[in-house]
């Protein structure tokens, strides 16, 4: 079931066209990744969907409905964590996440409960009575996400959430984000750090100046580019032939040898590693150190848009 379906999405600010006949599908379940460099239209999407901003033409749908500003019962079902801090340095950890669950859940016994596990879920039980300022910016940051997700959302926008955190703090922080995922929650995450959208996401979205430019996951989008597989071979010595040799494997696109190290470019495939040492053992090579890196989202989100992902 699409949890949120998005068609020929088109924002304009004054002459910039931020979105451009946009399409975007996510399926329950699924933790969606959007990438892109800045200015690609990312957050302009999110604000889009959750209505935040006026958009000049196209369709949302969410959980199966269309949605509007007034869409209140479907906005209950929503949870937020943007890329700012959004807290209130006037209240306390605890009074912040009462007064965001307040927003959605009016019960206050079941608001307490779900406050209490809300802290305990992003590690914050020691600092219920400390005010944002006196927090860190790794504990802001689980400050943030418990008042987006204290009244227990279906669907859950992370906006870049891990800016300008430590690694103990980020690494916390997308153990959660899993966490509320298998929980059943519907995740759709952006960040800068494309070893996050790696370890996280199910599915991907490159997007550049307001369009798709490409879908599917990690797999589907490395099948997309021409970026091989990369192999370096230590082996001071070859004997003649060997880079002849080598480079007739119909898989090698180029092979060379800089006095100790062979290194190959190669289309991708699942033995080539097999083929390239099946050689250098009939010619009785000596090598030492082998490393192979396949293509990453990397190579392919610099393929696809032409852009450093932080430009």
């Amino acid at each position: 079931m699409a949890i949120v379906n998005v068609r020929n999405l088109v924002k304009r600010y004054g002459d910039v066209l931020a979105l451009d006949h946009f399409n975007l599908q996510i399926e329950q379940g699924e933790v969606f990744g959007l990438l892109g460099p800045n200015g690609s239209g990312k957050t302009t999407t999110i604000n889009c969907i959750l209505q935040l901003l006026t958009y000049d033409k196209g369709e949302i749908e969410l959980f199966g409905q269309p949605m509007k500003p007034t869409s209140y019962d479907l906005k209950r079902r929503i949870g937020v964590v943007p890329q700012d801090i959004a807290v209130f340095d006037e209240l306390n950890v605890r009074e912040n996440i009462d007064y965001f669950c307040g927003l959605y859940v009016t019960d206050s016994a079941k608001r307490k409960a779900l406050v209490d596990e809300a802290i305990e879920f992003v590690g914050l039980q020691d600092y219920t009575k400390f005010r944002p300022r006196k927090l860190s910016g790794g504990l802001k940051r689980r400050l943030n996400i418990a008042c987006g997700i204290a009244h227990k959302p279906e669907l859950i926008f992370f906006d870049e959430p891990t800016v300008a955190v430590d690694p103990q703090s980020r690494n916390s922080i997308l153990e959660g984000i899993q966490r509320l995922n298998a929980e059943g929650a519907t995740v759709v995450y952006t960040s800068h750090y494309m070893e996050e959208v790696e370890q996280i996401c199910s599915r991907i979205m490159i997007m550049d100046r307001g369009e798709s430019l490409a879908s599917g996951t990690k797999d589907d989008l490395v099948r997309m580019v021409s970026t091989g597989e990369k192999v370096e071979i230590e082996a001071p010595s070859l004997p003649d032939g060997t880079l002849d040799a080598l480079g007739g494997l119909a898989f090698v696109r180029r092979v060379s040898h800089d006095g100790t190290t062979i290194h190959l470019l190669c289309d991708n495939g699942p033995h080539n590693l097999a083929s390239i040492l099946g050689v250098l053992q009939e010619r009785a090579v000596a090598f030492g150190r082998v490393y192979s890196e396949p293509p990453t989202l990397n190579d392919v989100f610099l393929e696809i848009t032409g852009k450093e992902l932080r430009d």
